[in-house]
């Protein structure tokens, strides 16, 4: 039994580290071509880069580049934990063997 969760806490701290790699590029603003900022989030939720085209940094456009802003990470947060969830899946029902 010992054998079982070594194993299950090892296949649990791989994917941990798998998730780390794993990035959400997400755009909001702008257009498809060009957007007005890009928020990169990785697969433990932490956002990595954001990115604000320099068109978009006057005045003006402000109160856009908030909502933009928040968006995005919104939206990138949202699906990395999608992927974290799929990625973890499959080690979650071995979890209860574990008394954690």
């Amino acid at each position: 039994m010992a054998f079982d969760q070594m194993k299950m806490l090892n296949e649990l701290r791989k994917a941990q580290k798998e998730l780390k790699k794993e990035k959400v590029i997400v755009a909001a603003g702008g257009d498809d071509d060009d957007p007005a900022v890009e928020v990169t989030v990785n697969g433990e939720l932490k956002v990595e880069d954001i990115t604000i085209n320099p068109a978009y940094l006057s005045p003006e456009y402000k109160d856009d580049l908030e909502g933009w802003l928040q968006a995005a990470i919104r939206d990138g947060l949202a699906k990395a934990q999608e992927i974290a969830a799929e990625k973890m899946k499959p080690l979650m029902g071995g979890l209860g063997n574990l008394g954690l």
